[in-house]
Formats: structure tokens, C-alpha cells, sequence
């Protein structure tokens, strides 16, 4: 049997702000782009990895959903505590220095890791914490 990621989510709460953010500044290009009962689902993706997606959703994708329930994850959004994604580049600090200049909101800066990357981290224009890393050299 072969298991392999064909999409993930993460919740926006500006669909617009964030396909500026995940096309504009990343260079994701958009794959989808559909709406339902006052919905909005975008999907992004890597060219360079045409099988897997990423959805940019609403903070609840269920149109049942309770006014209470609605207004807990926009606030647990607002936060930056629903989601995070980690993406890997062959020059985390090119990433940094290309994503910073477009004015997103560093939490990390690019450094060695202990566990064999460097790294550095933003927050999408939702909250969301948005990781870049590179494998270090191994010694």
C-alpha cells in the first residue's frame, strides 16, 4: 500500500490577503478557486509539486456551524493557534529576505537548528505560523 499527502488545510480569514500572501509573496500558483453557501475554498500548490495541495479555507468549513462555534475559531485564528505549515526550500535565508521585504510578520529570524535545519518562521495575514526550512549540511 502507498500513502501519500494530497492535500492539507489552513484556515484564512481573508481569502484575498491570503492569496496575496501564499501566490504573491511564496509563488504558489492557485489551482481551484470555489464557493459554497457563502464559502470560499482556495487551493495553492508548489509548481514543483503538482500531487499535493493546500487549501485555504474558512475557520469552519461547515455551513451547520454554530454563530459560538464560528466565533471561537475565528478568535483561536485571530490568535495564531489553528494551524501551521512547514515548507522546505534549498535557501532559507533567500526565502527569508524575499518574504520579510513583503512586509509579512517574522516570529523567527534563520537559524541552525539542533536537529539538522536552519529555519526561519512568519505569520500568514490570517495568524498562522508559516515555516521555511533547509536541511543543513550533515558533518
Amino acid at each position: 500500500m502507498d500513502i501519500k499527502l494530497s492535500q492539507c488545510f489552513i484556515a484564512v480569514d481573508d481569502h484575498d490577503k491570503a492569496l496575496a500572501f501564499y501566490r504573491d509573496v511564496l509563488g504558489l500558483e492557485v489551482r481551484n478557486d470555489v464557493g459554497y453557501e457563502g464559502m470560499r475554498w482556495v487551493t495553492v500548490g508548489s509548481p514543483s509539486q503538482p500531487g499535493v495541495d493546500i487549501v485555504l479555507e474558512p475557520p469552519v468549513a461547515d455551513p451547520n456551524a454554530s454563530p459560538d462555534d464560528r466565533e471561537a475559531a475565528a478568535r483561536l485564528l485571530a490568535k495564531g493557534l489553528l494551524r501551521a505549515v512547514n515548507f522546505a526550500t534549498d535557501d532559507c535565508d533567500a526565502a527569508f529576505e524575499r518574504i520579510n521585504a513583503a512586509g509579512a510578520e517574522v516570529l523567527q529570524e534563520p537559524t541552525d537548528q539542533f536537529y539538522g535545519v536552519r529555519d526561519c518562521a512568519f505569520r500568514d495575514p490570517s495568524g498562522n505560523m508559516v515555516r521555511f526550512n533547509q536541511p543543513l549540511p550533515q558533518r
